[in-house]
Protein backbone atom coordinates (compact mmCIF):
# COMPACT_ATOMS: atom_id res chain seq x y z
CA UNK A 1 0.00 0.00 0.00
CA UNK A 2 1.04 3.84 -0.83
CA UNK A 3 0.89 6.21 2.11
CA UNK A 4 -1.41 8.89 2.20
CA UNK A 5 1.00 11.14 0.69
CA UNK A 6 2.30 9.19 -1.99
CA UNK A 7 1.57 9.63 -5.81
CA UNK A 8 -0.84 6.63 -7.24
CA UNK A 9 0.92 4.04 -9.02
CA UNK A 10 -1.36 4.17 -11.90
CA UNK A 11 -0.93 7.14 -14.23
CA UNK A 12 -2.64 10.15 -14.23
CA UNK A 13 -6.02 10.68 -15.53
CA UNK A 14 -5.00 13.52 -17.18
CA UNK A 15 -1.26 13.98 -18.19
CA UNK A 16 -1.78 17.27 -19.94
CA UNK A 17 -0.78 18.84 -16.41
CA UNK A 18 -4.86 19.39 -15.38
CA UNK A 19 -6.50 20.45 -19.02
CA UNK A 20 -9.25 18.12 -20.07
CA UNK A 21 -9.87 16.40 -23.73
CA UNK A 22 -11.93 20.01 -24.68
CA UNK A 23 -8.69 22.08 -24.44
CA UNK A 24 -8.19 22.17 -28.17
CA UNK A 25 -11.63 23.22 -28.42
CA UNK A 26 -11.62 27.62 -28.29
CA UNK A 27 -15.65 29.15 -28.29
CA UNK A 28 -14.26 32.43 -29.56
CA UNK A 29 -16.59 34.91 -29.89
CA UNK A 30 -17.32 34.26 -33.89
CA UNK A 31 -18.38 30.50 -32.28
CA UNK A 32 -20.82 31.88 -29.64
CA UNK A 33 -22.64 34.51 -32.46
CA UNK A 34 -22.92 31.42 -34.48
CA UNK A 35 -24.72 29.50 -32.38
CA UNK A 36 -28.13 28.58 -32.88
CA UNK A 37 -29.05 27.93 -29.26
CA UNK A 38 -28.90 29.95 -26.13
CA UNK A 39 -29.18 29.40 -22.55
CA UNK A 40 -31.14 31.18 -20.28
CA UNK A 41 -29.02 33.49 -17.77
CA UNK A 42 -29.97 32.18 -13.86
CA UNK A 43 -32.45 34.96 -13.11
CA UNK A 44 -34.47 33.51 -16.41
CA UNK A 45 -34.05 29.76 -15.05
CA UNK A 46 -35.85 30.93 -12.15
CA UNK A 47 -38.82 31.45 -13.93
CA UNK A 48 -41.76 29.15 -15.36
CA UNK A 49 -39.53 27.40 -18.06
CA UNK A 50 -40.05 24.26 -19.45
CA UNK A 51 -36.57 24.49 -21.24
CA UNK A 52 -33.18 25.36 -20.11
CA UNK A 53 -32.48 27.16 -23.29
CA UNK A 54 -33.79 28.91 -26.48
CA UNK A 55 -33.34 28.80 -30.29
CA UNK A 56 -31.84 32.05 -32.03
CA UNK A 57 -33.15 33.19 -35.12
CA UNK A 58 -30.03 32.20 -37.84
CA UNK A 59 -28.07 34.68 -39.65
CA UNK A 60 -28.10 32.95 -42.68
CA UNK A 61 -31.93 33.41 -42.79
CA UNK A 62 -31.52 36.97 -42.19
CA UNK A 63 -28.88 37.61 -44.78
CA UNK A 64 -31.04 35.56 -47.36
CA UNK A 65 -33.94 38.12 -46.34
CA UNK A 66 -31.85 40.87 -46.97
CA UNK A 67 -30.97 39.75 -50.98
CA UNK A 68 -34.32 38.64 -51.73
CA UNK A 69 -35.50 42.28 -50.77
CA UNK A 70 -32.11 43.98 -52.66
CA UNK A 71 -32.87 41.99 -55.76
CA UNK A 72 -36.52 42.69 -55.63
CA UNK A 73 -35.77 46.52 -55.72
CA UNK A 74 -33.04 46.51 -58.41
CA UNK A 75 -35.94 44.61 -60.91
CA UNK A 76 -38.66 47.49 -59.80
CA UNK A 77 -35.77 49.94 -60.69
CA UNK A 78 -35.08 48.21 -64.34
CA UNK A 79 -38.39 47.85 -65.29
CA UNK A 80 -39.22 51.28 -64.27
CA UNK A 81 -36.05 52.59 -66.15
CA UNK A 82 -37.22 50.72 -69.32
CA UNK A 83 -40.56 51.92 -69.54
CA UNK A 84 -39.45 55.35 -68.73
CA UNK A 85 -37.55 54.93 -71.62
CA UNK A 86 -40.03 53.73 -73.58
CA UNK A 87 -42.33 56.62 -73.27
CA UNK A 88 -39.88 59.37 -73.50
CA UNK A 89 -37.72 57.80 -76.72
CA UNK A 90 -34.80 59.21 -76.66
CA UNK A 91 -33.22 57.60 -79.59
CA UNK A 92 -34.47 57.94 -83.17
CA UNK A 93 -36.21 54.96 -84.75
CA UNK A 94 -34.28 53.41 -87.35
CA UNK A 95 -34.88 54.73 -91.10
CA UNK A 96 -37.06 52.50 -93.34
CA UNK A 97 -36.39 53.82 -96.91
CA UNK A 98 -39.65 52.94 -99.06
CA UNK A 99 -39.44 52.81 -102.96
CA UNK A 100 -40.38 55.88 -104.56
CA UNK A 101 -42.98 55.85 -107.77
CA UNK A 102 -41.92 55.74 -111.36
CA UNK A 103 -41.46 58.70 -113.33
CA UNK A 104 -41.43 57.50 -116.87
CA UNK A 105 -41.46 59.69 -120.30
CA UNK A 106 -42.83 57.98 -123.15
CA UNK A 107 -41.97 59.87 -126.54
CA UNK A 108 -43.60 58.79 -130.04
CA UNK A 109 -41.16 58.86 -133.25
CA UNK A 110 -42.83 60.00 -136.17
CA UNK A 111 -41.47 58.92 -139.58
CA UNK A 112 -40.88 61.23 -142.23
CA UNK A 113 -42.33 58.72 -145.08
CA UNK A 114 -44.29 55.66 -145.81
CA UNK A 115 -42.72 52.85 -143.47
CA UNK A 116 -40.94 50.45 -145.91
CA UNK A 117 -42.04 46.68 -145.85
CA UNK A 118 -40.63 43.46 -146.17
CA UNK A 119 -39.70 40.36 -144.89
CA UNK A 120 -37.74 40.13 -141.15
CA UNK A 121 -35.24 38.85 -142.40
CA UNK A 122 -34.29 41.52 -145.31
CA UNK A 123 -35.48 44.20 -143.08
CA UNK A 124 -33.42 43.09 -140.08
CA UNK A 125 -30.18 42.98 -143.35
CA UNK A 126 -30.90 46.40 -144.06
CA UNK A 127 -31.05 48.64 -140.80
CA UNK A 128 -28.60 49.37 -138.06
CA UNK A 129 -30.06 46.39 -136.13
CA UNK A 130 -28.14 43.87 -138.58
CA UNK A 131 -25.58 43.83 -136.15
CA UNK A 132 -27.20 43.36 -133.23
CA UNK A 133 -27.79 40.29 -131.07
CA UNK A 134 -31.14 38.14 -131.17
CA UNK A 135 -33.04 38.35 -127.37
CA UNK A 136 -31.64 37.93 -124.25
CA UNK A 137 -27.87 37.59 -125.65
CA UNK A 138 -28.18 41.33 -126.88
CA UNK A 139 -28.59 42.27 -123.04
CA UNK A 140 -24.73 41.37 -121.79
CA UNK A 141 -23.33 42.13 -118.21
CA UNK A 142 -20.31 44.63 -117.94
CA UNK A 143 -17.40 43.58 -115.88
CA UNK A 144 -18.35 42.87 -112.43
CA UNK A 145 -16.10 44.48 -109.58
CA UNK A 146 -17.39 45.24 -106.05
CA UNK A 147 -17.58 48.40 -104.68
CA UNK A 148 -17.01 50.10 -101.53
CA UNK A 149 -19.97 48.64 -99.36
CA UNK A 150 -21.43 45.71 -102.03
CA UNK A 151 -19.54 42.77 -102.67
CA UNK A 152 -19.26 41.08 -105.89
CA UNK A 153 -21.52 39.41 -105.31
CA UNK A 154 -24.50 41.68 -104.45
CA UNK A 155 -23.21 43.80 -107.79
CA UNK A 156 -23.73 40.35 -109.42
CA UNK A 157 -27.55 39.93 -108.03
CA UNK A 158 -28.55 43.41 -108.86
CA UNK A 159 -27.42 43.23 -112.91
CA UNK A 160 -28.88 39.69 -113.29
CA UNK A 161 -32.04 41.29 -111.62
CA UNK A 162 -32.15 43.85 -114.17
CA UNK A 163 -31.14 41.82 -116.64
CA UNK A 164 -34.22 39.48 -116.14
CA UNK A 165 -36.41 42.67 -116.26
CA UNK A 166 -35.87 43.20 -119.55
CA UNK A 167 -36.16 40.42 -120.84
CA UNK A 168 -39.13 39.94 -119.51
CA UNK A 169 -40.78 43.68 -119.76
CA UNK A 170 -39.05 43.86 -123.45
CA UNK A 171 -39.10 40.10 -125.12
CA UNK A 172 -41.37 37.80 -123.64
CA UNK A 173 -43.51 36.82 -125.98
CA UNK A 174 -46.88 36.72 -123.82
CA UNK A 175 -46.08 40.42 -122.17
CA UNK A 176 -45.89 42.45 -125.73
CA UNK A 177 -49.28 40.92 -126.48
CA UNK A 178 -50.55 42.31 -123.53
CA UNK A 179 -51.47 38.26 -122.12
CA UNK A 180 -49.70 38.90 -118.93
CA UNK A 181 -47.43 41.17 -116.73
CA UNK A 182 -46.28 38.44 -114.30
CA UNK A 183 -42.85 38.10 -115.48
CA UNK A 184 -42.60 41.96 -114.86
CA UNK A 185 -44.59 42.54 -112.00
CA UNK A 186 -42.63 39.72 -109.67
CA UNK A 187 -39.34 41.79 -109.87
CA UNK A 188 -41.13 44.70 -108.70
CA UNK A 189 -40.26 46.15 -104.90
CA UNK A 190 -43.60 45.76 -103.28
CA UNK A 191 -43.31 49.57 -102.39
CA UNK A 192 -44.31 50.19 -106.49
CA UNK A 193 -46.87 47.01 -106.77
CA UNK A 194 -50.22 49.70 -106.36
CA UNK A 195 -48.47 52.27 -109.35
CA UNK A 196 -47.71 49.41 -111.87
CA UNK A 197 -51.19 48.15 -110.92
CA UNK A 198 -52.94 51.05 -111.73
CA UNK A 199 -50.71 51.46 -114.69
CA UNK A 200 -51.90 48.38 -116.67
CA UNK A 201 -55.72 48.67 -115.93
CA UNK A 202 -56.13 52.42 -116.30
CA UNK A 203 -52.80 53.73 -117.77
CA UNK A 204 -52.90 57.29 -118.32
CA UNK A 205 -50.14 59.39 -119.80
CA UNK A 206 -49.16 61.52 -116.82
CA UNK A 207 -45.69 60.71 -115.97
CA UNK A 208 -46.34 58.32 -113.62
CA UNK A 209 -49.28 55.47 -114.65
CA UNK A 210 -48.43 54.83 -118.61
CA UNK A 211 -48.14 51.09 -118.92
CA UNK A 212 -45.57 51.66 -121.45
CA UNK A 213 -43.40 52.81 -119.02
CA UNK A 214 -43.11 50.01 -117.38
CA UNK A 215 -42.53 47.42 -120.58
CA UNK A 216 -43.29 47.28 -124.14
CA UNK A 217 -46.98 45.80 -125.19
CA UNK A 218 -48.76 46.67 -128.27
CA UNK A 219 -52.47 45.53 -129.08
CA UNK A 220 -53.11 41.86 -130.13
CA UNK A 221 -55.91 42.82 -131.90
CA UNK A 222 -53.73 45.32 -134.31
CA UNK A 223 -50.20 44.16 -133.92
CA UNK A 224 -48.52 40.39 -133.66
CA UNK A 225 -44.67 39.47 -134.01
CA UNK A 226 -43.51 38.51 -137.95
CA UNK A 227 -40.73 36.88 -136.21
CA UNK A 228 -40.08 36.24 -132.61
CA UNK A 229 -36.35 37.04 -132.54
CA UNK A 230 -36.03 40.93 -131.32
CA UNK A 231 -32.57 42.48 -132.16
CA UNK A 232 -31.42 43.68 -129.14
CA UNK A 233 -28.15 46.00 -128.41
CA UNK A 234 -27.05 48.46 -125.45
CA UNK A 235 -24.87 49.26 -122.28
CA UNK A 236 -25.39 48.21 -118.49
CA UNK A 237 -24.02 50.37 -115.79
CA UNK A 238 -23.93 50.50 -111.89
CA UNK A 239 -22.50 52.49 -109.57
CA UNK A 240 -22.88 53.10 -105.29
CA UNK A 241 -25.44 55.59 -104.49
CA UNK A 242 -24.88 55.39 -101.07
CA UNK A 243 -23.64 52.73 -97.87
CA UNK A 244 -26.76 50.82 -98.74
CA UNK A 245 -27.89 51.69 -102.02
CA UNK A 246 -26.95 50.12 -105.37
CA UNK A 247 -27.98 51.82 -108.45
CA UNK A 248 -27.58 50.36 -112.21
CA UNK A 249 -28.83 51.97 -115.51
CA UNK A 250 -29.77 50.34 -118.42
CA UNK A 251 -29.83 51.59 -122.13
CA UNK A 252 -31.02 49.39 -124.89
CA UNK A 253 -32.44 49.45 -128.14
CA UNK A 254 -35.22 46.86 -128.88
CA UNK A 255 -35.96 46.07 -132.72
CA UNK A 256 -38.57 44.32 -133.74
CA UNK A 257 -40.48 42.50 -136.70
CA UNK A 258 -44.40 43.38 -136.44
CA UNK A 259 -46.91 42.71 -138.86
CA UNK A 260 -50.87 43.38 -138.95
CA UNK A 261 -53.40 41.04 -137.65
CA UNK A 262 -55.31 40.14 -140.73
CA UNK A 263 -58.28 37.58 -141.67
CA UNK A 264 -56.35 35.53 -144.16
CA UNK A 265 -53.03 34.54 -145.25
CA UNK A 266 -50.34 36.83 -144.08
CA UNK A 267 -48.08 38.35 -146.67
CA UNK A 268 -44.39 37.23 -147.06
CA UNK A 269 -43.02 40.47 -147.25
CA UNK A 270 -45.81 42.36 -145.20
CA UNK A 271 -43.64 42.73 -142.20
CA UNK A 272 -42.33 46.19 -141.02
CA UNK A 273 -39.53 47.24 -137.99
CA UNK A 274 -39.70 48.88 -134.90
CA UNK A 275 -37.89 50.14 -132.65
CA UNK A 276 -37.61 51.14 -129.32
CA UNK A 277 -35.12 52.71 -127.05
CA UNK A 278 -35.97 52.39 -123.28
CA UNK A 279 -33.17 54.09 -120.80
CA UNK A 280 -34.08 52.69 -117.20
CA UNK A 281 -32.91 53.61 -113.65
CA UNK A 282 -33.04 51.21 -111.18
CA UNK A 283 -32.04 51.03 -107.57
CA UNK A 284 -31.44 48.53 -104.89
CA UNK A 285 -31.31 48.37 -100.90
CA UNK A 286 -30.01 45.30 -99.36
CA UNK A 287 -33.00 43.50 -98.87
CA UNK A 288 -34.06 43.40 -102.52
CA UNK A 289 -30.72 42.41 -103.90
CA UNK A 290 -31.61 39.08 -101.08
CA UNK A 291 -34.86 38.58 -102.30
CA UNK A 292 -34.21 39.25 -106.30
CA UNK A 293 -36.50 42.00 -106.65
CA UNK A 294 -35.70 45.74 -108.06
CA UNK A 295 -36.79 49.28 -107.89
CA UNK A 296 -37.34 51.54 -110.87
CA UNK A 297 -36.82 55.05 -110.30
CA UNK A 298 -36.99 56.28 -114.47
CA UNK A 299 -37.69 55.39 -117.77
CA UNK A 300 -37.33 57.09 -120.44
CA UNK A 301 -38.75 55.82 -124.11
CA UNK A 302 -38.55 56.70 -127.84
CA UNK A 303 -40.43 54.04 -129.73
CA UNK A 304 -41.21 54.48 -133.73
CA UNK A 305 -42.68 54.61 -136.04
CA UNK A 306 -45.75 56.09 -134.31
CA UNK A 307 -47.71 59.02 -135.20
CA UNK A 308 -47.02 61.85 -132.77
CA UNK A 309 -51.07 62.09 -132.07
CA UNK A 310 -51.15 58.67 -130.90
CA UNK A 311 -52.29 57.83 -127.71
CA UNK A 312 -49.44 55.52 -126.06
CA UNK A 313 -50.04 54.98 -122.21
CA UNK A 314 -51.86 51.47 -122.55
CA UNK A 315 -49.56 50.51 -125.92
CA UNK A 316 -47.75 51.30 -128.11
CA UNK A 317 -49.32 51.99 -131.68
CA UNK A 318 -47.10 51.10 -134.80
CA UNK A 319 -47.28 52.29 -137.70
CA UNK A 320 -47.07 49.39 -139.99
CA UNK A 321 -45.80 48.74 -143.57
CA UNK A 322 -46.81 51.40 -145.70
CA UNK A 323 -48.43 53.30 -143.81
CA UNK A 324 -47.94 56.85 -142.94
CA UNK A 325 -47.80 59.48 -139.71
CA UNK A 326 -50.45 61.94 -139.92
CA UNK A 327 -50.06 65.70 -140.20
CA UNK A 328 -51.47 66.60 -136.43
CA UNK A 329 -48.56 67.00 -133.81
CA UNK A 330 -48.31 65.61 -130.53
CA UNK A 331 -51.63 65.57 -128.16
CA UNK A 332 -51.91 69.45 -126.71
CA UNK A 333 -51.40 70.26 -123.01
CA UNK A 334 -53.67 72.43 -121.46
CA UNK A 335 -52.35 74.82 -118.59
CA UNK A 336 -55.12 75.56 -116.72
CA UNK A 337 -56.28 72.29 -116.36
CA UNK A 338 -56.39 70.37 -113.24
CA UNK A 339 -55.53 66.55 -112.65
CA UNK A 340 -52.56 64.21 -113.86
CA UNK A 341 -50.46 66.26 -116.10
CA UNK A 342 -49.76 64.65 -119.81
CA UNK A 343 -46.62 64.54 -121.37
CA UNK A 344 -47.03 66.08 -124.72
CA UNK A 345 -43.68 64.86 -126.52
CA UNK A 346 -42.83 63.50 -130.18
CA UNK A 347 -39.73 63.15 -132.01
CA UNK A 348 -39.05 62.11 -135.77
CA UNK A 349 -37.58 59.13 -136.64
CA UNK A 350 -34.42 59.31 -138.76
CA UNK A 351 -33.14 56.33 -140.42
CA UNK A 352 -30.40 55.89 -137.97
CA UNK A 353 -32.84 54.80 -135.63
CA UNK A 354 -33.48 51.69 -137.15
CA UNK A 355 -35.50 52.11 -140.68
CA UNK A 356 -34.02 49.97 -143.09
CA UNK A 357 -32.34 52.38 -145.94
CA UNK A 358 -32.30 51.21 -149.08
CA UNK A 359 -35.87 49.18 -149.21
CA UNK A 360 -38.84 50.91 -150.86
CA UNK A 361 -41.86 51.86 -149.31
CA UNK A 362 -44.35 48.53 -149.51
CA UNK A 363 -48.08 47.92 -149.86
CA UNK A 364 -50.45 49.69 -146.98
CA UNK A 365 -51.89 47.36 -144.39
CA UNK A 366 -54.64 47.25 -146.41
CA UNK A 367 -52.83 46.01 -149.28
CA UNK A 368 -53.32 49.32 -151.19
CA UNK A 369 -50.23 50.81 -152.95
CA UNK A 370 -48.27 52.94 -150.71
CA UNK A 371 -48.42 56.51 -151.27
CA UNK A 372 -45.41 58.40 -152.94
Amino acid sequence: MTGRGEPPEDPPENPAGGEDEYRSLVFDESFVRAARLQEFSAQERMGDHAHAVRSLPGRAAHNGSKAVIALVVLIALAFATAVYIGFRHPYPPPTVRHAQPLKSTVVPLTPQDAVPSGTPTALYAASPAAEFRTGAEGINLPAIRRTHSFSESQVTAALTTVKDYLVGSSLDADVLTGTTTRPVERLLDPDQTAQFDRSMSAPVSDGRHSATGWLVRFDPEDVELADPKVRVQGTLAYAEAGADTLEVVSDHTFTYALRPVVSGPQKEDGASLFTVRRELHFQFDREDLRLHRLEVRTAHVQAGPQACSAETAGALVPLLAGERADNRGPAGTDPYATGPRTAALCGTLAVSSGLPRNLPPGPAADGSPARP
